[in-house]
């Protein structure tokens, strides 16, 4: 009877197991793309540091920094984007193993 008990406990505990292994996948994924976007960043601006001591006119100037600029917003649309599609790829998991969740609650 107990192991009955135990067996159907650990079952029914499935769907929380795989619900936390995708949110888990999806921190993971989010947090590496968050990592790649700062390293990303930051050596843009080290790289913006050391052109600005090359600036002789103004002209110059505003050049680099639209061009850092236009970096920079790459750099994070990209980002956005990666993050985008991992949080749409969860909730499609999470979505799935949900209805098959309440599939087994439903009449046959």
């Amino acid at each position: 009877m107990f192991q009955d008990m135990s067996k159907k406990m650990t079952e029914s505990m499935g769907p929380f197991k795989a619900l936390i292994d995708v949110q888990t996948k999806m921190l993971e994924e989010l947090t590496r793309h968050q990592m790649d976007c700062t390293n990303s960043c930051i050596e843009a601006t080290i790289q913006q540091t050391k052109e600005l001591t090359k600036c002789q006119t103004p002209s110059d100037l505003v050049t680099l920094q639209q061009a850092y600029a236009k970096e920079l917003e790459e750099t994070l649309n990209s980002a956005s984007a990666h993050n985008m599609k991992a949080l749409q790829e969860a909730r499609e998991e999470i979505e799935k193993i949900t209805a098959e969740g309440l599939n087994g609650f439903m009449p046959k």
